[in-house]
């Protein structure tokens, strides 16, 4: 046996040393092995899942771009409405007698005098008349000249042909008295998309109905409405409610602070202001110098549309600044004389029918409001013997049954129309097969 500490012991150590010097490169490298797979995976694995992102990425912009317009690009939006108007309907005793028979004598019914210009209202955004008489209803007992009151029937046929403004600041309001508006009021109040304004029954409806926005076809607009008077007749129990009014006396200046007040409360909520105007002087073509004034006034505030009635007779177009004045649309419908010494040549049986269209342009940084495609047709009233009354445009074929000299009288009343302005478009009359 080798003694302890002899060189056979030393080299058997040396050699177990040697081997667990082996055996830990081995483990060492088997770890290190190990670890450069997992690091490896690691890499692979994150190189993979950004590459989907971002081609995921990449793709999404791309479709974003081609799909989704630029947020940078304005593009202007246009909106339209259209605008026709007719004058007074001035009801005697003769046209809702005449209404009274077309429904056999149970009621009234107007819509057959008026059916030649339903054809036409019917498809207008807005169209617009002036009650002339007030629709105090049959209850009050119906009444003619010099002191109206008409049957709400009226207002029944000239709702369904379209006509969905309506003014009702005239010299024949208080005609009936207080009831006779507050009956009036009550039947407008009841009507579902018509705008009614010029008369009240308190001061609260006035205030309210006065600063109302309105709205068409993305278009705003506002109503306002005022008489010149009431034929001296006065305002019941002081009530001023009951009718908007811009006297020509003493006070007429300073009732335009009244009417600045009125419109400031409006001009700046709307896109469109209309004003109708009762003015003038009847059976005159000619504007007074007092419309002419007013005219100048209300485009001073910002007005866009003024609508003038009361002369019976039709006066011209004209544009004030950037206003457009209808000055006088005549009579409607009416019995008045055809050949009387004040409506000689049929002037107070021949009215007239303007049309327009508004157009809204929304900028980028502004709105822009514009009046134009201005027509003007005239209408005619035919009656006999205090009957069969039937409201027929000049461009309508059957005008020629009606009126026999109908292109004398058509030239005649379109000079008129064109006397402040002959640029104004007048719908040519009916040409004939």
């Amino acid at each position: 046996m080798p003694r302890k500490g002899s060189k056979s012991t030393k080299k058997k150590k040396t050699l177990s040393k040697s081997r667990r010097k082996r055996r830990l490169k081995k483990r060492i490298l088997r770890i290190a092995v190990i670890l450069a797979f997992i690091i490896m995976l690691l890499v692979l694995g994150i190189a993979t899942t950004y590459g989907i992102k971002y081609i995921k990425k990449h793709y999404h912009n791309n479709q974003t771009e081609e799909k989704k317009p630029n947020k940078d690009k304005w593009e202007d939006k246009t909106y339209t409405a259209s605008l026709i108007m007719v004058g007074d309907a001035l009801i005697h005793s003769s046209v809702y007698r005449d209404a009274n028979r077309l429904a056999n004598y149970k009621g009234y019914d107007f819509k057959p005098q008026i059916e030649y210009i339903k054809e036409i209202t019917k498809d207008y955004d807005l169209a617009y008349y002036n009650q002339e008489t007030i629709l105090g209803g049959s209850e009050l007992g119906l009444g003619d000249y010099p002191r109206f009151n008409s049957p709400y029937e009226v207002g029944d046929a000239m709702i369904d042909a379209g006509f969905n403004l309506v003014s009702l600041a005239t010299n024949h309001t208080v005609d009936s008295g207080e009831q006779a508006v507050l009956n009036s009021r009550k039947y407008w109040n009841s009507k579902e998309n018509v705008v009614a304004i010029g008369s009240y029954s308190s001061d609260e409806e006035k205030q309210e109905l006065e600063s109302k926005v309105y709205e068409i076809n993305n278009i705003t607009y506002g109503f306002l409405n005022y008489s010149y008077g009431t034929n001296g007749l006065p305002i019941p129990n002081n009530h001023k409610y009951l009718i908007n009014l811009w006297p020509y006396t003493n006070e007429y200046e300073s009732y335009k602070e009244i009417i600045k007040s009125d419109v400031e409360k409006l001009r700046d909520k709307v896109d469109v202001l209309i004003v109708a105007m009762h003015w003038g002087v009847e059976y005159t073509h000619t504007p007074t110098d007092y419309e002419i004034d007013q005219a100048k006034y209300l485009s001073s505030l910002g007005v866009d549309i003024i609508i003038g009635t009361h002369p019976h007779v039709i006066q011209p177009v004209a544009w004030v600044d950037k206003t457009l004045v209808f000055y006088s649309l005549g009579n409607f419908i009416s019995a008045q004389y055809q050949n009387d010494g004040s409506c000689y040549n049929y002037k107070c049986m021949v009215g007239l029918m303007p049309s327009l269209t508004i157009t809204k342009t929304v900028k980028k940084d502004s709105t822009e409001i514009e009046i134009g495609n201005i027509k003007n047709e005239l209408i005619y009233t035919y009656y006999s013997n205090w009957s069969n009354f039937k409201v027929i445009p000049f461009s309508n074929s059957n005008i020629k049954k009606y009126l026999w000299n109908y292109q004398n009288i058509y030239n005649t009343y379109k000079n008129v129309v064109q006397k402040m302005d002959n640029t104004m478009e007048v719908v040519e009359a009916y040409q004939g097969e």
